[in-house]
């Protein structure tokens, strides 16, 4: 605003033979101002972003499954069937927010935790939590590996 006003006073002041040069001088260093703080800023957002760009690039070469909780093989044994009359009655909760329910339930989260932050209702939680820690335990195909009970 200081510059705005610096800048039509020297407008003003000036002689009218000079005040068109004076303008183009001004609008000129105006817009060089401007490309330079845009640059400047842009630099900067650009500095930060590397290090985590790495950081995941190095964690996914490494085979860390935690890098990413959203990968193809996420949906692996997402119990849809059961899920499929949840998803026809009133208030259902959308497809989305039981897919990312199903990646909580199987990264460890417990059922009161998960309705809580994605406002499912808890039977419909716990169900997800029990089909994933279900999907988790390996069933021998072998009836003689099965463990007596």
């Amino acid at each position: 605003m200081l510059l705005l006003a610096l800048q039509v006073t020297a407008l003003g002041v000036a002689p009218a033979p000079l005040r068109l040069f004076l303008s183009g001088v001004l609008i000129g260093a105006s817009v060089v101002g401007l490309l330079l703080a845009l640059l400047l800023a842009h630099s900067r957002q650009r500095a930060g972003r590397p290090t985590a760009d790495r950081a995941a690039a190095v964690a996914v070469a490494a085979g860390d499954d935690d890098a990413q909780w959203f990968s193809a093989r996420s949906l692996e044994g997402f119990p849809m069937e059961q899920v499929r009359p949840l998803l026809l009655g009133p208030d259902a909760p959308g497809l989305n927010r039981l897919y990312t329910a199903w990646v909580f339930a199987t990264h460890g989260h417990d059922p009161q935790w998960i309705a809580h932050h994605l406002g499912l209702p808890t039977p419909t939680a716990r169900l997800l939590v029990t089909a994933a820690r279900q999907h988790a335990t390996p069933t021998p195909s072998d009836p003689s590996e099965r463990k007596p009970q």
